[in-house]
């Protein structure tokens, strides 16, 4: 009998994570997508791997230092993977090059371009030098290092200039130092006329203005990585908010991780800097393209140069929700199943705020883990707290880089006078649930939604995510529960029809899998997820595949299963799809049992099984779970989007192979669109049946 504990059949995590970046990337690569797309995906690459740094790398390290062997099914060491990822990141820096090179040089033709002081016009220069004087000059910060000077502290994700001087009068003299360039000053200065300055090339011009007396000699522009994963002792909530906010000031100071040095950055510039802070070897990064790629973002931004970008697509808001009849006399006809960003998200916003408006309801419950800027749903909870109803809501201020943004609206909203909770003492509460409360007919009624995604109405339209929406009483009184479970004690925190973790998803789960197990090749697992990781999953699905079950796995990022593998997982087929649409869902089918559906907040990973508050939610309307399995079934038959996982750890494009090119992006906007633009007739009978022949002939 096969040992499935075997290493041998699994990916490692953050290897595996590599691997979805390298995707992201060849999205950049893509030349039948517009050029500013390509660089938006470069952005996204560049983003993606800062915070890859900060969290994961910086954790290996620590149990490196910790002198932990094993942290993962697949066995290597802490040590091992820190040298693989080095390897594959050294090795994929030069492809990053390549690509930028190739981009930039495409766009000049488009009348954008990157281009350094030395390589701009006499009258640009000009330019330069007064935006230097009246915006640069007054901010910059000019650092020496020497006896009476020490070596500063570097915030994490510090940019500026190591300089090399001599002394005007003795240029035997030599010094070095640093010129900080703070994040108030945007990364590039944007001529008139399509053309960007890198900030850096300016302020080097202007050196010798920052140190009177000295002569420059070289200089390199730098960037540095720290580990930005705040550790602290939960204590009693009235505490809490407190203590986030000390652990948000040590986040600047954590252990330094990594160093990115640009063209100029020789041995003896990244000597001086590393006698002071002692960066691993491998860990510096030496470019020669500008550093901080997230940084393209102010370009891709750009209005004038949209052309150059996807085409966008509005959002629909389709029928029923489409009309001006009131949203809780809706609710309470039919069940509503939406998916963003084809379908609007301005119905969310609209149930909130018709809540915090409307004289019959009594309470608004909510949880709130990423909610963005300017959030008109925290706008409308604060209304609704003043117009004296009841509202609870719960703020995660753990979810990671959005703790100062909730820590900002959790005060607005206990200002206004709801009552809110900071979380759950050894929990993140993760879970997408708000829970309205209204009076009709002289009894209380109540109307839930549901998400796969967070109440952000900008991430909205990019996020592909599900909402449903009911006013059944056993998903509402469970919701109930599930907000007493939050606000009150309890050791138990078991819901009837909904599913909770840390103590109910996972067996619920595992007994899915198991079921279809039972019905051998007559069973039918389709899972879509972000990440796979949990290993006693993966082994249940390992079973199932041998027993002859058909698993589709869509994960978009890290998948720690292997698929392909004999006498283990050939039977299991594994896709990670990324194009116009960051997919975010977590929805669930098996095939057994009438066809059971689910959407969860939660990854198949530990973290979100056992160490977070996720709510697993059965969808059981027949025309919302046909809808689920058909866009289910599309992307299963995408060769456009997707790369298929191979039993090696590698991910190869799918390719069409000469049939009908499957888009499930595009083929969605369109299917929407022709809703949105037939009759009402026939619109009712398209939504009924949202993913029609079309999508099954596809």
């Amino acid at each position: 009998m096969l040992n499935l504990k075997n290493p041998d059949f699994y990916n490692n995590r953050e290897l595996s994570w590599l691997q979805f970046n390298t995707r992201v990337l060849k999205l950049a690569q893509d030349e039948s997508l517009p050029l500013l797309e390509r660089l938006k995906y470069l952005a996204i690459y560049g983003t993606n791997l800062d915070e890859f740094y900060m969290i994961r790398v910086a954790g290996l390290k620590k149990l490196f230092a910790a002198g932990i062997i094993v942290s993962s099914a697949d066995k290597l060491t802490p040590l091992q993977q820190l040298r693989e990822i080095r390897k594959y990141l050294h090795q994929e820096q030069q492809v990053v090059e390549h690509c930028m090179g190739g981009i930039l040089k495409k766009l000049e033709v488009e009348g954008i371009s990157i281009k350094s002081f030395n390589n701009v016009t006499p009258h640009e220069k000009n330019q330069l030098k007064r935006f230097f004087n009246e915006n640069i000059y007054p901010v910059i910060i000019p650092i020496a290092v020497d006896a009476t000077h020490p070596f500063p502290h570097l915030n994490n994700l510090s940019f500026g200039l190591i300089v090399k001087l001599s002394d005007s009068d003795n240029p035997a003299i030599e010094r070095f130092g640093f010129i900080r360039i703070p994040r108030v000053l945007d990364r590039f200065v944007e001529l008139n006329n399509g053309v960007y300055v890198p900030v850096e090339s300016i302020v080097a011009q202007h050196v010798e203005e920052l140190f009177p007396g000295y002569t420059l000699i070289k200089y390199a522009s730098f960037r540095v990585t720290r580990n930005a994963d705040i550790e602290i002792e939960e204590e009693e909530a009235d505490d809490f908010m407190e203590i986030l906010e000390e652990g948000l000031k040590l986040r600047r100071k954590g252990a330094m991780v990594r160093l990115e040095v640009g063209i100029n950055g020789d041995e003896e510039i990244i000597n001086f800097f590393n006698r002071h802070t002692n960066v691993y070897q491998d860990d510096i990064y030496k470019f020669h393209i500008f550093l901080n790629l997230s940084s393209l973002w102010q370009i891709v931004s750009n209005k004038n140069f949209a052309h150059l970008l996807a085409t966008p697509f509005k959002p629909k808001t389709l029928p029923p929700l489409d009309s001006n009849e009131n949203i809780f006399l809706t609710l309470e006809k039919q069940d509503v199943l939406l998916y963003h960003p084809y379908e609007s998200f301005d119905p969310i916003v609209k149930f909130i705020q018709d809540a915090s408006k409307d004289p019959d309801v009594v309470s608004i419950k909510m949880t709130l883990y990423r909610s963005g800027t300017n959030s008109p749903i925290v706008q409308a909870l604060m209304a609704a707290s003043e117009s004296g109803k009841q509202v609870t809501v719960m703020v995660e201020l753990k979810a990671r880089f959005d703790e100062e943004n909730n820590l900002i609206w959790a005060k607005a909203l206990e200002k206004a006078g709801a009552h809110v909770i900071y979380g759950i003492k050894g929990f993140k509460v993760h879970a997408k649930a708000t829970l309205v409360t209204r009076r009709k007919n002289g009894k209380l009624k109540q109307y839930a939604h549901l998400g796969t995604g967070n109440y952000n109405p900008a991430t909205s339209k990019i996020y592909t995510d599900m909402s449903y929406m009911t006013s059944k009483d056993e998903i509402t009184n469970d919701m109930t529960r599930f907000f007493h479970f939050l606000t009150g004690f309890s050791k138990k925190g078991k819901l009837e029809e909904l599913y909770m973790s840390p103590s109910q998803i996972k067996p619920k789960i595992l007994s899915l899998i198991q079921n279809e197990m039972r019905k051998g090749t007559k069973g039918q697992i389709i899972v879509k997820l972000n990440s796979l990781v949990d290993e006693d999953v993966i082994r249940a699905l390992y079973k199932a595949s041998q027993a002859g079950v058909k698993i589709d796995l869509i994960v978009r990022g890290i998948c720690c299963l292997k698929p392909g593998i004999e006498g283990v997982s050939e039977n299991i087929r594994v896709i990670s799809i990324l194009g116009k649409y960051l997919e975010h869902p977590r929805t669930f089918y098996f095939k057994n049992d009438e066809a059971q559906v689910y959407i969860s907040s939660a990854d198949w990973m530990p973290r979100n099984l056992l160490r977070r508050i996720e709510l697993l939610t059965a969808i059981k309307d027949e025309k919302a779970k046909d809808k689920i399995i058909q866009i289910l079934k599309l992307q299963c038959s995408d060769n456009s989007l997707a790369h298929e996982l191979q039993s090696d750890g590698s991910y190869i494009k799918v390719k069409n192979d000469g049939v009908k090119t499957i888009n499930n992006h595009k083929l969605l906007e369109d299917h929407v669109n022709r809703i949105s633009r037939a009759t009402k007739k026939e619109t009712a009978n398209s939504v009924e049946q949202l993913a029609t022949r079309l999508f099954i002939e596809s």
